[in-house]
């Protein structure tokens, strides 16, 4: 870290989640893009030039393929990481993790994402859950879209002192939406083999308190995932005193279906209303005229931008392992103003 409180990141991978990592980190105020890095030679890096991003090939090979097909290409990867104090890894699943190896072998600090396993960093973050442990830390993993959600709406009943299990089915988008014709369309429902599904165990890799199992199929759209949760609670409680629990949370943004937002497409059309880059739905858009309790038992249902939610946990992420902030809502405060968060929903 420099003398002005800055962090200078290195975003490597400039895909789905890549560049919208790095509008993030350039709209921080105490961070700088230091550049992105990627392999492709077709409009997606182009995109990251049209925004003055410096852009880099992940080997020689890489950047003359990408300067042949008339890329502005800065260098390797290798120059980009000696420019930059942290560096958050998008490249696809698995490719992260052999490219742990050269982040250690410089002394870097590093971020993966939900793809790798917990074992690549050992720890795993969702900032309301465990943003301390990862302070000072050589590197993290955000975890995934459905998991961060899981560990936002868990933890802000625990925090209220209402949570004792929970179990949750999860309906999961077939694709990103952007790679929908590579497949086809999907004329099928496609069950997670085992239960519980790969969500809950996730989750309690952030938290091992929370008592949670979930199960999954995947249904044959790409806008978003959609959760239907059950929780049995420590006690009866009201509904308004649940719903004061899950707005102490700026990341949940409380939605009705009575103001016409009864579907997942209605919400995202909300999100380009307001101007969101990409439609970017960072919070988790949970229905509060759907939730219900009775007595002990709470049951309700919200929906994930599989592509924006991990944004705002990863910045967070950078200001945790580079010591920007020595506090989640410090972090979470800078970032949430920085990308318009807590700008909806009936708070």
């Amino acid at each position: 870290m420099n003398t002005m409180q800055t962090v200078r990141v290195a975003v490597n991978g400039y895909g789905v989640i890549g560049k919208r990592v790095a509008d993030a980190v350039a709209l921080q105020p105490d961070m700088t893009l230091a550049g992105v890095c990627d392999v492709a030679t077709d409009w997606r890096p182009r995109m990251a030039l049209a925004k003055s991003y410096a852009l880099y090939g992940a080997t020689e090979a890489d950047a003359r393929a990408m300067r042949a097909s008339g890329l502005d290409v800065a260098g390797t990867l290798d120059v980009l990481l000696g420019q930059a104090d942290v560096v958050v890894d998008c490249t696809p699943k698995r490719i992260a993790a052999a490219n742990v190896q050269t982040y250690r072998a410089r002394g870097m600090r590093f971020i993966v994402q939900g793809g790798e396993k917990h074992s690549v960093t050992g720890h795993s973050f969702v900032a309301e859950a465990n943003f301390e442990g990862a302070r000072g830390r050589e590197s993290t993993r955000v975890v995934s879209c459905n998991t961060t959600s899981i560990v936002r709406t868990l933890t802000a009943l625990k925090r209220a002192g209402l949570l004792a299990r929970a179990r949750g089915t999860l309906l999961r988008r077939a694709t990103d939406p952007w790679e929908s014709h590579l497949g086809g369309i999907m004329n099928t429902l496609v069950p997670e083999r085992e239960i519980p599904s790969h969500q809950g165990p996730d989750a309690q890799s952030v938290d091992p308190d929370l008592d949670v199992v979930t199960m999954a199929v995947k249904v044959p759209e790409t806008l978003a995932h959609l959760h239907y949760w059950a929780v049995t609670m420590t006690r009866a409680a009201s509904k308004d005193e649940v719903l004061a629990a899950l707005n102490t949370s700026s990341r949940i943004a409380l939605i009705r279906m009575d103001d016409g937002l009864d579907a997942l497409n209605a919400v995202k059309e909300m999100m380009a209303d307001m101007g969101r880059p990409h439609d970017n739905l960072y919070e988790v858009a949970l229905w509060e005229d759907m939730l219900t309790v009775q007595g002990d038992e709470l049951f309700y249902a919200y929906m994930v931008d599989n592509q924006a939610i991990v944004i705002p946990e990863t910045i967070d992420a950078i200001r945790a392992l580079t010591g920007l902030t020595a506090e989640a809502p410090a972090s979470m405060a800078l970032t949430d103003a920085a990308l318009g968060i807590g700008a909806f929903g009936s708070r």
